[in-house]
């Protein structure tokens, strides 16, 4: 079971992804060594993990070919399945369509 604390009491030496993202880190195939809860009012509490930061290794360099595929996937995230042209922003799942094809009838 990993460690609890209380939001903003985490020890030093503790980061979330995005804190070690911020570093240039990553976790690199570490397990959670701790969560933070913060509290909400009639909700149960947000949680963010925590990871070694002596023992995160340095984000992996950006190569063309994954450049490639990342362009790929968000040109995909903008074409619109119905008329086919490139929506300039990605498509909303919730409509699956550019919105001059959803709000024409």
């Amino acid at each position: 079971m990993a460690d609890v604390y209380r939001w903003r009491l985490a020890p030093d030496g503790l980061a979330t992804r995005r804190q070690l993202r911020a570093l240039g880190l990553r976790p690199g195939g570490q397990d959670v060594v701790a969560e933070v809860h913060r509290p909400r009012h009639r909700r149960g509490p947000l949680v963010a993990y925590l990871y070694r930061v002596d023992r995160a290794k340095p984000v992996r360099p950006m190569t063309p070919a994954r450049a490639a595929a990342l362009a790929a996937a968000m040109r995909a995230r903008r074409t619109c399945p119905n008329c086919g042209t490139d929506a300039g922003y990605c498509i909303p799942r919730s409509l699956g369509m550019c919105v001059p094809c959803h709000d024409s009838p």
